[in-house]
């Protein structure tokens, strides 16, 4: 098996600009990805810490130089990209200043050992969260975490429920880690959303309101079908903004259309939805990304699975303009609303789509 790697690249005392290197791999004795970035560093020395548990970046997905040759092959294939845990952190390829990281432990008091070495297990929780991107100070997931065990055990009660609770960096900025690391582990979202809970921030979708600024409803009728295909979208570069969790009714549909549909990351990204009620703001300016990267990206449209992220997509447009600082005019589609396109009903459709912000326009 030969492997094509496209190396991260930086040296913070000579380089402007991070760049990548390609090395061609012949795989012989190497088990996992720390094998054969040793093999990469023993052609052409780079900086990268040497541990199964250390964390990077494959293909855009967080994970540890624990990633065996097994899963390389099942799931990333030939050609890889690796980036360190953080782009913006990095002084010498694949290290990074973990000053950020470490700061945030500072906060609690009295700590022992094996709790700081639980902290430091949580590592790749805080790095892989989307929030960084959007609020550097964010408290990070990897001190929920602990926030949560040490919670259990009634220790540093006071000082943990500020921090979370903090207005600017806290709990509230939370997004879904679930698309963004190899292999997540479930159990730690549940963690993280039963914090939320037991500080009252967290409101089921249903329980919100996703249009505070218009009284208007739209009802979408019943769930996507794919038994009639009449129209092929051929012409229609489409974008499926799945969420943390996708729909196989409506990928199954986009499937069976002709259309190009747009593989874009950021249509995996939360919205941080079930804390709206509490930081509107915040699920604005993530909804505003989503949006803008399909725009940019030329697509026609974007599909939504529910009524609530339609209403937060297609409903706030000024709000999600005001935090952009760009016009955003992409038409928003309901999976129900195109099934009934391309089944050729398209007087059913009509009804919906002239009850949009922006009308598609597209009959």
């Amino acid at each position: 098996m030969k492997l094509e790697i496209s190396l991260y690249k930086f040296d913070a005392k000579s380089d402007y600009l991070p760049y990548y290197t390609k090395h061609y791999i012949n795989i012989t004795s190497q088990n996992n990805l720390l094998d054969i970035l040793e093999t990469i560093h023993k052609q052409t020395p780079f900086g990268f810490e040497n541990k199964l548990e250390s964390g990077v970046v494959v293909n855009g997905l967080f994970t540890t130089l624990n990633l065996s040759l097994e899963q390389i092959k099942k799931d990333f294939g030939r050609s890889l990209q690796i980036d360190p845990l953080s782009g913006n952190r990095s002084y010498k390829d694949l290290l990074i200043n973990e000053d950020p990281f470490y700061e945030k432990l500072a906060l609690l008091e009295n700590l022992s050992d094996e709790e700081k070495a639980l902290y430091e297990s949580y590592k790749i929780y805080y790095y892989a969260s989307n929030t960084l991107n959007f609020n550097k100070k964010y408290i990070g997931d990897a001190f929920i975490l602990l926030a949560s065990d040490l919670l259990e055990k009634k220790s540093n009660e006071k000082i943990i429920k500020e921090t979370l609770l903090d207005e600017k960096d806290g709990i509230l900025f939370h997004t879904n880690l679930s698309n963004r690391i190899y292999n997540f582990d479930n159990s730690i979202e549940t963690k993280i959303k039963a914090v939320q809970e037991k500080l009252t921030l967290s409101k089921l979708l249903t329980d919100q309101n996703f249009k505070p600024n218009s009284t208007k409803t739209i009802d979408f009728g019943n769930g996507c079908t794919t038994s009639l295909v009449k129209h092929s979208f051929k012409e229609f570069n489409i974008a499926y903004y799945k969420g943390p969790a996708s729909c196989e009714k409506t990928q199954t549909l986009i499937d069976t259309l002709e259309a190009k549909t747009l593989l874009l990351p950021s249509m995996n990204n939360d919205l941080a939805m079930n804390t709206f009620h509490k930081n509107p703001s915040f699920s604005y300016r993530l909804a505003a990304e989503v949006m803008l990267d399909a725009f940019d990206n030329s697509a026609d449209f974007i599909v939504v699975d529910n009524l609530q992220t339609f209403y937060l997509l297609d409903f706030n447009r000024k709000e999600l303009e005001k935090v952009s600082g760009r016009e955003i005019t992409l038409p928003v589609i309901h999976s129900n609303e195109l099934s009934q396109l391309v089944s050729g009903l398209h007087d059913n459709a009509r009804k919906t789509l002239n009850q949009h912000d922006i009308n598609p326009d597209i009959i």
